[in-house]
Order: structure tokens, then C-alpha cells, then sequence
């Protein structure tokens, strides 16, 4: 089997969300960034959408690294597990997130795949130039979320809720490894930016208490 010819790309899913001017109105204190913060945790779990209005808050571009694999490859997410199989997937998943990561500008949001924070070298080396944000959602909200889903490989033809329990046990281990978890439920997207924010400016207070 031929490897999938990756194409170099510049981000152009990076785009600042400017139609929700004026929606969100947090009081936190101001972040500065030096790093991208990276989105991670289970499909429905929010990344894309909690990522894209936290990346308007900060007012940094927001990129969506199974879209960016979409336009290197020319193909769906769906379309490279079908034709070339999950461990091709990963190699372009992780070429893909090390040039997001590495891309400017420096700081922006990046959303990820619910696979790429489980692949070591991935986690690795968002661990190490990133801030990782777990969203954690329990089994009940992932399957209202997810049950009219068609574009997650993992649940095409299966029983949801038996694969995403499925995923929890295997892989919640490994997101509470992430810098930041926030606990989501079925509640607003502005209730749970609010928390993202919160805890953001919590882990920077730290970190700087650190230096």
C-alpha cells in the first residue's frame, strides 16, 4: 500500500471567528500567552466549538487539525481510515499537529482529533510546547452529542454508546495527563467558555507563581 502523499500546506483553516462580536462577556483577567493551547478529549465533547470562542475571547486564530488533515490528504477523515486504515491516519495526524504547532503566529487555539492526544508522540510533544485543555464530558452527553454524527470512523455502523463507554475506559487515563481539565456538561457553550477561561487564567497565575 502507498503511503498518503501529504501536501505542505499553509494553516488555512486559521481564521479569527468574528461573528460572535460582543456574545461573550467574561470578566477574567487578561492571558498572555507564549504558546498554543491545544484542544483535546473525546468526540461531542466540544473542542471545536469551545475552542473556536476561546479563541475569539483571546482574540488568536483558531484551527481544526481533522480539517487541516482533510485538505493535505484531499479526502475526508472518514475516506483515510477506509482506504488507507487507522496507522496512516496517525502518521499524518501527528505531521499535521507538529506543523500547526509550529506555524505562525506562536499563539493560537488549536482543536484536536479525539485520537491525537492518545498517540505518545503527539501528547509528547503538545505536553512540551503547547497548554493541552481536556474537555471531560460523561457518557450520556457524548452519546446525545454524537447520535446523529456521521463523520467519526469509531462510530459509523456500531453501537454508540457501547464505543464511547468503551473510549472512556481507555483513554481517560491518558487525557487527565493534559495541563488543564475542564468538566463539561449539558449546559451553555458561554457556561462552559466561562470555565475554560477561569481555568486558563488559573494555570498562568501558576505558572508565573512558578518562575
Amino acid at each position: 500500500m502507498f503511503g498518503l502523499e501529504i501536501k505542505t500546506l499553509p494553516i488555512g483553516g486559521v481564521f479569527l471567528l468574528c461573528n460572535l462580536k460582543n456574545f461573550f462577556k467574561i470578566n477574567a483577567m487578561k492571558i498572555k500567552l507564549d504558546k498554543p493551547i491545544v484542544m483535546v478529549g473525546l468526540m461531542g465533547a466540544g473542542k471545536t466549538s469551545v475552542g473556536r470562542a476561546l479563541a475569539h475571547h483571546l482574540g488568536v486564530p483558531f484551527v481544526d487539525s481533522d480539517k487541516e488533515i482533510e485538505r493535505a490528504a484531499g479526502c475526508s477523515v472518514v475516506d483515510i481510515f477506509s482506504l488507507y486504515g487507522e496507522k496512516e491516519f496517525r502518521r499524518v495526524e501527528r505531521q499535521v499537529v507538529d506543523r500547526l504547532i509550529d506555524s505562525p503566529p506562536r499563539v493560537k487555539v488549536i482543536s484536536t482529533g479525539e485520537g491525537a492526544f492518545i498517540t505518545p508522540e503527539i501528547r509528547e510533544r503538545v505536553l512540551k510546547d503547547a497548554i493541552s485543555i481536556w474537555l471531560k464530558a460523561d457518557l450520556d452527553l457524548l452519546v446525545k452529542r454524537t447520535q446523529f454524527r456521521n463523520t467519526r470512523p469509531q462510530l459509523l455502523n456500531n453501537d454508540s454508546k457501547k464505543i464511547l463507554a468503551q473510549l472512556i475506559a481507555e483513554r481517560y487515563n491518558t487525557y487527565a495527563m493534559a495541563n488543564i481539565t475542564v468538566e463539561t456538561f449539558d449546559e451553555s457553550l458561554h457556561k462552559t467558555l466561562t470555565k475554560v477561561v477561569d481555568a486558563l487564567t488559573q494555570n498562568q497565575k501558576e505558572q508565573n507563581n512558578g518562575k
